[in-house]
């Protein structure tokens, strides 16, 4: 079986967090200020990677299709799932909180919000983090795809893509929190994160599962 660039270059992938640390934590502050006041134990981060958002976050489980990522997030206290989030292992309607941080773009959209919905209890929650295809930090990524191990073959999404998918596929209630302002070198400082979008490059919008009779 092929092995995945995540497979492969797992340890780059996770010490790139070490490297930007004023950046890894402006982006666990904006998912922070949209995270219940309680997380419940029936939570999952599908696309978990190595752990970095779900240990700190409170997430019980996480899903991720790379086993070597998912031996570091286990080291991290996070119960890992391998599998897509396309086709989640998971019950309908047992979860009270999906998180996507990052992830969205490397999946199916369609595929992944259908499923999240499905997973998530009535009025659960969905966090959905990532890159604003548009942004400064967006259209680097999108010029250096075809010279990175990560980012080849993906799609990039607009906020106001991301936003229309979620209603489309059931989600209301929806809040956006906005970070990233600058350049990543130029980052040095923890940012605070401001409520709508258009100035940043990573945006975070919580929504709910409102699910009718």
């Amino acid at each position: 079986m092929k092995r995945s660039a995540f497979d492969i270059h797992t340890w780059k992938y996770d010490l790139w967090y070490d490297k930007n640390p004023a950046v890894y934590v402006s982006e666990l502050e904006a998912i922070r200020e949209l995270m219940p006041s309680k997380v419940a134990h029936n939570s999952i981060e599908v696309g978990v990677g190595t752990g970095r958002f779900a240990s700190e976050l409170g997430i019980t489980y996480g899903l991720d299709p790379s086993a070597e990522m998912l031996k570091i997030a286990v080291s991290r206290k996070v119960e890992c799932i391998k599998g897509v989030g396309e086709a989640l292992p998971v019950k309908g309607s047992s979860m009270k909180l999906a998180l996507m941080v990052t992830s969205l773009c490397f999946m199916d959209a369609g595929k992944a919000l259908e499923e999240a919905y499905r997973i998530l209890d009535p009025e659960g929650f969905l966090i959905v983090a990532f890159v604003e295809r548009n942004s400064l930090l967006g259209e680097k990524y999108r010029k250096k795809a075809s010279e990175s191990s990560f980012y080849k073959n993906i799609e990039f999404h607009t906020t106001e893509e991301v936003l229309s998918m979620l209603k489309e596929y059931g989600f209301e209630d929806l809040h956006i929190r906005q970070t990233l302002f600058k350049s990543l070198d130029r980052i040095q400082d923890v940012e605070k994160p401001e409520k709508d979008f258009g100035k940043s490059s990573f945006v975070v919008i919580r929504a709910r599962s409102i699910k009718y009779e």
